[in-house]
């Protein structure tokens, strides 16, 4: 029989408030897409077949380039908050849970940073 209370069994092991900001920046993000992955599918169609200068010259529009880079943000934000989401269900060891959501948040600010610059390039 335990003298402990209930509380205190549970102290320190509760939630870490963050599951809120969590759930809505991965909703928020996702509305954002809906009308971005659109503008993005069309511009994709309209650019098949296209050269380098047909790419440049449409990214070179600041309309273009702009919804390109938000769509970026919000696609690279939703990827990363998804995945992970995935590795703090799924993920056994402590150590192999940090090392994964530190390896996910760096894979999630090397790609937006290479895509930005890819899209800035063109742009300017």
């Amino acid at each position: 029989m335990s003298t402990r209370t209930p509380l205190s069994k549970v102290q320190g092991l509760g939630s870490a408030h963050s599951g809120v900001a969590h759930f809505w920046r991965q909703r928020a993000t996702a509305v954002a897409l809906v009308p971005l992955a659109i503008w993005f599918v069309i511009s994709a169609l309209h650019l098949v077949g296209g050269d380098h200068t047909a790419v440049s010259d449409f990214f070179g529009e600041p309309v273009n380039a702009i919804l390109m880079i938000l769509f970026i943000l919000a696609a690279v934000t939703h990827m990363s908050l998804g995945i992970q989401v995935v590795i703090e269900d799924y993920a056994e060891s402590e150590g192999g849970k940090l090392a994964l959501l530190l390896l996910n948040k760096a894979f999630a600010w090397i790609v937006g940073a290479a895509s930005l610059f890819a899209v800035l390039k063109m742009a300017l």
